[in-house]
């Protein structure tokens, strides 16, 4: 079956979930290879099978080759641990899950198959390169271009909120989870890739020292009684991978990289993953 028509299959089965981003009505109608609200806004599928609901023009700094290279690193198992330990906070039951900021689609495609359940799931990104590159993972969940401030789902309609190490708009999430269910996010700490970080900026420039400390605390502002856990351990490099790992993270756009940094990169053989991941059960 053609991208295109697993996409049609997708909405048709799934309309429930996605409302209209320019009037806030649920889509009423699939018309052809189109989603169709009350007041006629209509919304089509690419060749793809991917929906593009951006209304306006999108500023991203993430581009294909910097995606394809992320794809690379996490097909090797780079965040296997983390997609594990999201798995872990999930139910048994099938779920209804949305992956926010899904980039190229990786991990939701590797917890998906680690998860061996009928879930229905859907990964949506601002990158239309990286919602590209994610078609490459089938049928298993369906990818949208969306804005994180104005998602195009309807209320109350997935039981788990998904954000790797992606920006949150925490009143959308509350909007759009089921009661019962559950947000979780992942946030890097300050040891993440400190390797490749001591690589490119040494010890002493203002890119050697990492925290994200803000944004752990505005989400146990909103969630007070959320849990946090963290997770480290030691990703090995695999041969050959080395230039993608230091390409898929914004660290190789810093102002004093090292100019040695891609001669040096070749002799890094493994790297620190350090993250929290906070988990907010909602009533």
């Amino acid at each position: 079956m053609k991208k295109i028509a697993l996409g049609k299959q997708f909405i048709s089965q799934n309309r429930y979930l996605f409302s209209c981003p320019i009037c806030g009505e649920p889509f009423d109608q699939v018309i052809d290879f189109s989603l169709r609200c009350p007041n006629g806004h209509n919304f089509d599928l690419s060749k793809k099978g991917t929906l593009y609901f951006l209304n306006h023009q999108a500023n991203n700094e993430y581009g294909e080759q910097m995606l394809q290279a992320r794809q690379q690193i996490l097909q090797a198992g780079l965040f296997d641990p983390i997609i594990d330990a999201i798995n872990a906070h999930l139910t048994e039951e099938p779920e209804t899950i949305l992956d926010v900021g899904c980039g190229e689609g990786t991990p939701l495609a590797k917890l998906l198959t680690a998860r061996k359940q009928t879930d229905v799931a859907v990964g949506f990104d601002i990158s239309k390169a990286g919602i590209n590159l994610a078609t490459r993972y089938g049928a298993a969940a369906f990818f949208c271009v969306a804005d994180l401030a104005n998602l195009p789902f309807n209320n109350h309609v997935f039981s788990a909120v998904i954000d790797l190490f992606s920006p949150s708009a925490y009143a959308e999430f509350n909007r759009v989870i089921k009661p019962g269910g559950k947000l979780i996010k992942i946030i890097p700490n300050s040891d993440y890739l400190d390797e490749l970080r001591t690589l490119l900026f040494g010890s002493d420039q203002a890119n050697s020292v990492y925290s994200n400390q803000k944004v752990f605390d505005l989400f146990k502002h909103h969630y007070p009684g959320a849990t946090a856990e963290r997770l480290r351990y030691s990703f090995t490099i695999p041969d050959g991978l080395q230039q993608a790992l230091m390409i898929m993270t914004p660290l190789h756009w810093g102002r004093n990289q090292n100019q040695a940094a891609e001669k040096l990169i070749k002799d890094l053989t493994a790297v620190t993953v350090d993250v929290t991941i906070l988990v907010n059960q909602f009533n």
